[in-house]
């Protein structure tokens, strides 16, 4: 039997209260065929925060021209793409560049400014910067988020006096929540000298918070980071952003060799900044099931973040190792365990098919 006929308190109203309200590409997307489109599967994959929708009709086009034209460097592609941003957020083009996701700019920041200085992040977040300072030698101080599951920036500062790099992901990953801009203004103005500020707004788009390019404009040892792997649904294309000064631009290439991202990845970028609807679009069809799920969670007794991604936490009052595997077996996959909050499960927002298949498949793990 597959997660898509089970039935338990979650009834066929979960997607008919939802997909009237979604454009049509997300309703067709949430038909109930039991098989994922893609994949050939019925595994509900609700684990890595990517998009289940995929790239749009036109980016998909679109990679497929740059697929054609890759027997050929075609670095004008790139520059198009870097001035399309750069045009759009209204930052200088010579402040943009691009990389292979936002990963890689992430990881040469952490070797271009740690060093023998420490790395302060809180906890919960995108552990892949513990693990990346981690294997550089450098201290890792992890602070605590706040009451309201915001960064708590002060704390932060006071971790280490000497931090070469702060990190900051808003909204944060796992937990999906926000930390108030003035608060992160506040961490770039007060960070030690010579330290810096790696703002991840991987998540961005999800969110009513309020960018922090200009900050990057602005301020020296600043970093942005952006992202195609989540609401444009290109993760597998590996395209991402860096904003920062000139000259910290010129020394992260300098690590990453001055390579360029690939064609397809380009034109499949470009594709997709230049849709006017997407991101308004995607945002709120992600909002209306990510309120809907997180709803029914509460009603049925559960804390959940609250989030303004296209992820969530939610507490389980028990060890959530056990009961992701248990998801698992029922073909269900949501995140990997969190240290920092060892009994709490991170989920990535779907379709609503998924989301139903989801809370069928919870209910029957923790009362089952």
């Amino acid at each position: 039997m597959t997660a898509f006929s089970r039935r338990s308190f979650v009834t066929a109203a979960t997607l008919a209260g939802i997909a009237p309200a979604l454009p049509a590409w997300a309703a067709q997307a949430a038909a109930p065929n039991g098989v994922d489109p893609i994949f050939g599967d019925d595994i509900i994959r609700l684990d890595y925060n990517e998009s289940s929708y995929g790239p749009t009709t036109s980016a998909v086009k679109a990679l497929e021209l740059g697929a054609r034209q890759s027997g050929r460097y075609y670095y004008e592609q790139q520059v198009r793409l870097i001035e399309l941003f750069a045009r759009q957020n209204q930052v200088p083009s010579d402040h943009v560049a691009v990389f292979c996701g936002s990963r890689s700019p992430l990881q040469y920041g952490l070797a271009r400014y740690a060093g023998q200085r420490g790395v302060v992040t809180a906890a919960p977040t995108y552990d892949s910067v513990a693990n990346g300072a981690g294997a550089l030698g450098a201290a890792v101080h992890e602070v605590a988020l706040d009451a309201h599951h915001a960064h708590d920036v002060r704390a932060m500062l006071a971790a280490d006096a000497q931090a070469g790099v702060m990190y900051l992901c808003n909204p944060n990953n796992p937990t999906g929540t926000l930390t108030p801009r003035a608060d992160i203004e506040h961490l770039v103005t007060h960070k030690p000298g010579g330290c810096l500020a790696i703002i991840d707004e991987a998540y961005i788009h999800f969110s009513d918070a309020p960018h922090c390019l200009d900050l990057a404009v602005r301020h020296d040892d600043v970093m942005v980071l952006r992202t195609f792997s989540k609401l444009y649904g290109m993760a597998g294309a590996r395209l991402g952003f860096a904003i920062a000064k000139p000259a910290l631009l010129k020394d992260l290439q300098r690590l990453n060799g001055y390579n360029f991202v690939s064609v397809a990845a380009a034109l499949g970028g470009i594709a997709s900044l230049e849709q006017a609807d997407l991101v308004a679009e995607r945002k709120a069809t992600n909002r209306r099931i990510l309120h809907d799920t997180t709803e029914r969670l509460r009603k049925a007794g559960y804390r959940c973040t609250d989030a303004q991604a296209n992820c969530f936490m939610v507490a389980l009052g028990r060890p959530a190792e056990p009961v992701i595997q248990a998801l698992a077996q029922r073909k269900v996959q949501v995140g990997r365990v969190f240290d920092a909050w060892p009994d709490w499960m991170r989920v990535t927002v779907g379709t609503p098919l998924q989301m139903q298949a989801f809370l069928e498949a919870f209910m029957q793990v923790m009362h089952g």
